[in-house]
């Protein structure tokens, strides 16, 4: 009787362990590598407690998701730049199928419209020695932008207050970085808007930290759509002083559980709203908002979080409180996308473009560094790309100031005249009636060792003897002697 019973035990354990094979979860289909750094004790600013605890809690939280994590604190610049690249050597040994995550908790700067995370041993006497000390933020994203992996995710708790004295001429919060400029495959999340500030929180954990241990684990919810539930709860646990950003160039669905096949309940609302917010005009969302009540109204245009959706919103609800609020992040969202392009695009007119409008921004000091910075730069491009025009143009009305330009057409001219010329030389001196000549001449020459040459021209050698021959044959040339051949064609030939 036991046999049976213990057969039948063997059966079904041997079906579940089947059946789990045969339906595999995300985590176990791919590599999963995880860094999380956390940085509170920092050596000549306050602490962040906050930092150390969101490190752990998302340390847990990644673990429990199928990631192999590193988990490394209280970063010194080097220990840091050390960290990220025995993490990138980990993920390039793992093979194109990886999934690399890193989890920032800590101080972020933005200097130049570049962004760095911030060590704890960094201590600037001025905005220059951020790039000497700290550790910039895209130095991280191409280290691992160009590992051969299935998804790279960057999320970044770094946008709190900047602490350091000798940086009040730096931007608030970080810069924007549009992951579409990049390699594809990446994600990067902010805990705030660009060029916000993030809050510490009161809790064991941030406000954003807080959001995404709880969202994170709800199952088969894709990356995309979690994030938009982030933002949601973070704006609503700050009474909307905090709204998480992103940006996404994934080409592959991500969940953190779950299986990929699963389903994901929608957000009250979100069935009257497209997917592409970013490409939807404010016409478009004021017919999606119209009707609505102002609360879900505001979910709606947090979740998507664009500039159109922002300002169909304060058309529509002009008289709801949260309006004043949301009407100050899309001032600053315009105001970041502008400095975003200026610093992309580095010319002297999209810094002055950028002034025109922001001249009284927290960033307008650093406009005009950076405008004096490729003022200078600039004024040697016009001048070597108009020195060719400028010869052209000059060559056939002033061509005595501008001898080198008249120089050029010339030797065309010169060259055809040589060419032409040496046939007419040839055909001159070497007619085909030359060498007839030459041998009347050699014949000429010959007899006078017949006639005997007097003794004293022999006794006084043979140079002697040629010299005086080759004088009487020039003698003859020149002489009345027209008759007996010496002086007709051959000699008046040469």
């Amino acid at each position: 009787m036991r046999r049976p019973v213990f057969s039948n035990l063997l059966l079904a354990s041997g079906l579940l362990a089947l059946s789990q094979l045969m339906t595999p979860t995300d985590a176990a289909a791919e590599a999963r590598l995880a860094l999380v750094i956390g940085q509170s004790a920092y050596r000549t600013v306050p602490e962040l407690p906050n930092a150390a605890n969101d490190a752990k809690g998302m340390t847990e939280l990644l673990g429990s998701a199928g990631f192999t994590v590193t988990t490394a604190a209280n970063l010194a610049q080097t220990e840091m730049r050390a960290a990220i690249s025995d993490f990138a050597g980990k993920v390039s040994a793992s093979g194109p199928d990886t999934v690399a995550l890193v989890f920032y908790a800590g101080h972020g700067l933005q200097i130049d419209g570049e962004n760095y995370l911030v060590p704890v041993d960094l201590d600037p006497k001025r905005e220059a020695d951020i790039p000497l000390q700290g550790v910039r933020l895209n130095d991280m994203l191409n280290t691992l932008g160009a590992l051969p992996t299935r998804a790279r995710i960057f999320m970044l708790d770094a946008c709190r207050n900047n602490p350091f004295p000798a940086l009040s001429g730096a931007g608030h919060g970080l810069a924007i970085v549009d992951t579409k400029a990049g390699a594809p495959g990446s994600f990067i999340s902010y805990s705030t808007s660009p060029g916000a500030e993030a809050e510490d929180g009161n809790g064991l954990d941030s406000p954003y930290t807080t959001a995404v241990l709880t969202v994170a684990k709800q199952p088969n919810l894709p990356i995309e759509e979690m994030f938009k539930r982030i933002r949601v709860a973070v704006a609503q646990s700050t009474d909307g002083r905090q709204i998480p950003w992103e940006s996404s160039s994934l080409t592959t669905d991500f969940r953190f559980f779950g299986e990929s096949g699963g389903s994901t309940p929608a957000l009250p609302g979100a069935s009257a709203m497209a997917l592409a917010g970013g490409t939807r005009s404010v016409a478009d969302w004021r017919k999606t908002l119209q009707g609505k009540p102002a609360m879900v109204a505001y979910e709606l245009v947090i979740t998507e979080d664009t500039v159109e959706a922002y300002q169909a919103y304060i058309e529509l609800y002009a008289q709801d409180t949260r309006t004043p609020r949301l009407r100050t992040v899309l001032e600053r969202r315009r105001q970041m996308l502008a400095w975003e392009r200026a610093t992309a695009i580095n010319t002297r007119a999209s810094f002055e473009a950028y002034l025109a409008n922001w001249d009284n921004s927290d960033l307008a000091a650093t406009a005009r560094r950076l405008l004096l910075r490729v003022q200078n730069r600039n004024y040697t491009v016009p001048v070597a790309a108009a020195a060719t025009p400028v010869a052209v143009a000059m060559a056939p009305t002033c061509p005595c100031s501008t001898p080198a330009t008249p120089a050029t057409p010339v030797p065309p001219v010169i060259k055809k005249r040589v060419d032409e010329t040496p046939p007419k030389r040839k055909v001159v001196e070497t007619p085909p009636k030359r060498r007839p000549p030459s041998e009347q001449v050699v014949y000429e020459r010959a007899p006078p060792p017949d006639r005997g040459p007097p003794p004293e021209a022999v006794m006084q050698g043979i140079g002697i003897g040629v010299g005086i021959g080759l004088g009487m044959g020039m003698g003859g040339r020149g002489g009345d002697h027209n008759s007996g051949g010496y002086n007709s064609g051959g000699y008046r030939r040469y």
